[in-house]
This record gives structure tokens, C-alpha cells and sequence, in this order.
């Protein structure tokens, strides 16, 4: 793509799903423009997203693009020739990385969330038990996936790792603002090994927001 991308992404500085966008870009070396939302939802938002008025919002070329799993399809095939392939190449190896990341947005995250609003001291037992599950499936998936590799999508970062990748910073905000140990070495070897290298990979720490930031705004927000 030779010629100047207008490109502009719509966001808010704690959103881990917006740091998937924000991850995609900067693999593949896309220069772009960030326009930070808050409470007070912008005209931009709201004319690029009517249906569910949320980020994040990628713009290219004035043409919106939602949701953030999406997005980083949308990145992966649009500057296809520069940086690494986030979806892997064979088709079955995309059908894993979907089939995970899938489980991640619809069963697993959800569930970690609704430990946390709750008030009932069972539903949070019962789901922090589902939530220990999940990953433990997880890791059986990353050892299966990664073949012994950094990450799930190789010695790169790809397409599942974005997917995980970006609730870790609120899991371990999360484990440091309780007292919990969530993403347990003893249980889960390999997933803790692999979101370590996902956290200190130069194009991760360079656009996640601080771990202490986001337990500072999760207290005050509680």
C-alpha cells in the first residue's frame, strides 16, 4: 500500500480491547492517529459506531471498521505485506486460533468479570472454579498450538496471544489489588512462562498501560 493510509483509532487508555488494535498496528508499522474516548462519547464515536456506541473504532480512509477481534483481521489482511502474519497461514491453524479466541471473549473473560462484580460470595467461588478451568484448558492449548514455540503464534506474536494477551494486565491488576493468584505457576507452567514473554515483547509494553495505572483506576472505580 504505497500511498499515505489515513488511519485513525478510537479508544480509551484502560480498554484491553483496544490495546488489541493498538498491538496489530504497531506489528505491522502502521502509523496512525489515537483518539482517546471517555465518558462523554465523541461525535467521531458515534457517527462510526451507531449500533453499540463503543470502542474500539478503527477509521481507514474514513471508512469505519468495528470490533476489536475484527480489527486485527482487518489490519492482518490490509497491510498483509509489511511485519508478521498475526493469522496463521493454514487454514486449520486459523480454525484453532478462532476457536481459542472465541473462547476467550465469549466463556472464559466473561466469567473472570462477573467474579468481580458480584456480591455473592458463592457465585464468586463457583466461578473463580470455572475460571481455574479455563485455564488450564488454556494452557493444554498453548502447549498444543505453540509447539514449544514463545507464543501461540510461533516466535512471533499472533493472533490468539493478541486475544489473551490483552486481559493480562487487568488479571494481574486484578491479582495484585486482591491478593489473588489467578494465573497460578504450579498449575498453568507454560501460560505463565508465555505471559511473561507476551508482557516484556517490545511491541506489548510499549502501548499496554501500567499495571499499577490500571489498579489505581480499578480501586477507584470499585
Amino acid at each position: 500500500m504505497g500511498e499515505r493510509q489515513e488511519v485513525k483509532l478510537l479508544g480509551t487508555w484502560y480498554s484491553p480491547v483496544v490495546a488489541r488494535a493498538k498491538i496489530a498496528l504497531r506489528l505491522k508499522s502502521v502509523d496512525y492517529d489515537y483518539f482517546e474516548e471517555d465518558l462523554v462519547k465523541s461525535e467521531l464515536l458515534l457517527k462510526s459506531n451507531p449500533v453499540h456506541k463503543k470502542v474500539p473504532v478503527l477509521i481507514h480512509n474514513n471508512k469505519p471498521i468495528l470490533e476489536s477481534l475484527n480489527i486485527v483481521e482487518y489490519i492482518d489482511e490490509t497491510w498483509n505485506a509489511s511485519g508478521p502474519s498475526i493469522l496463521p497461514s493454514h487454514p486449520h491453524d486459523r480454525s484453532q486460533a478462532r476457536f481459542w479466541s472465541a473462547f476467550v471473549d465469549d466463556k472464559w473473560f466473561p466469567t473472570l468479570i462477573a467474579t468481580t462484580i458480584t456480591k455473592s460470595e458463592n457465585a464468586k467461588a463457583k466461578g473463580m472454579d470455572e475460571v481455574g478451568e479455563g485455564l488450564l484448558l488454556l494452557e493444554d492449548a498453548f502447549i498444543s498450538i505453540s509447539k514449544g514455540k514463545r507464543f501461540f503464534g510461533g516466535e512471533v506474536i499472533g493472533f490468539m496471544d493478541i486475544c489473551l494477551g490483552s486481559f493480562l494486565v487487568i488479571l494481574k491488576a486484578r491479582e495484585k489489588l486482591n491478593g489473588e493468584n489467578i494465573l497460578d505457576k504450579s498449575k498453568t507452567p507454560s501460560l505463565c512462562k508465555w505471559a511473561n514473554e507476551f508482557l516484556a515483547d517490545d511491541t506489548v509494553k510499549n502501548v499496554v498501560p501500567e499495571i499499577d495505572r490500571v489498579v489505581k483506576f480499578m480501586r477507584e472505580f470499585n
